[in-house]
């Protein structure tokens, strides 16, 4: 989240430092306000008007910074989710126990590809991300490129996502699905776009594994990665 590599996260980094940064001013002028407080009461001088402090301090202050956060990501939330982006291609993304399925569309919403718990992302190109799940719920997310959204069944949600960077990247499920959750993650590869197609034919089309029946005892599926297994 520290070092994003997409204008989603970069915002959402901007916003960090941003709370950060206020939050710690508050807290300071906090203290020094009491440490004004007991100067004044070992002199033995009390303030004149005592509701005031209480008017501006825990009136006017905490509304004008609420609000001023509010404003500040109500403006933001469009570059946060990529509304208002055109993307440049699909990723249909469904999530499932204990794996990732990711089917690839072109700007003509032509099927060129799938893959199976890993992510190719052309550099510079915006990606609409269209999730749902087959089972539970479960959470799509790459910290480095944007926030999280829930992969719901019977519902899609869309998140539109952009990696200005070639650089290792990995995606994970952030909401717990089953005893396997922890091992659900997949490398995210960010390649050259005219190197998409290439490397979507050296995958194996084999098609998503039978999901446990329902005798099968919770969390018994095969694991998709091992458990000290780096997806990088």
């Amino acid at each position: 989240m520290l070092d994003p590599a997409g204008p989603a996260a970069a915002e959402i980094a901007r916003g960090g430092w941003l709370m950060t940064g206020l939050f710690t001013a508050v807290w300071i002028g906090v203290l020094l306000l009491l440490w004004h407080t007991l100067r004044r009461r070992d002199a033995g001088a009390g303030p004149r008007r005592p509701e005031r402090l209480i008017l501006w301090g825990g009136v006017a202050l905490p509304l004008v910074v609420v609000a001023a956060l509010l404003v500040y990501g109500t403006l933001t939330s469009a570059r946060v989710t990529g509304v208002g982006s055109e993307p440049d291609a699909v990723v249909e993304v469904t999530a499932r126990q204990w794996q990732w399925h990711f089917r690839y569309r072109d700007a003509n919403d032509q099927v060129i590809g799938e893959s199976i718990d890993e992510l190719a992302m052309p550099l510079g190109r915006m990606i609409e991300f269209r999730i749902t799940s087959e089972d539970v719920i479960h959470s799509f997310w790459i910290p480095r490129l944007g926030g999280k959204v829930d992969a719901i069944p019977g519902r899609i949600n869309t998140l539109r996502l952009r990696a200005d960077r070639d650089t290792p990247m990995r995606g994970q499920c952030a909401e717990f699905c089953g005893l396997e959750h922890a091992r659900m993650l997949f490398p995210v590869r960010v390649i050259a776009p005219e190197a998409l197609a290439g490397w979507l034919a050296e995958r194996d089309a084999r098609p998503a594994d039978a999901p446990p029946s329902a005798q099968a005892p919770a969390g018994r599926a095969p694991p998709r990665h091992g458990a000290s297994e780096d997806v990088l």
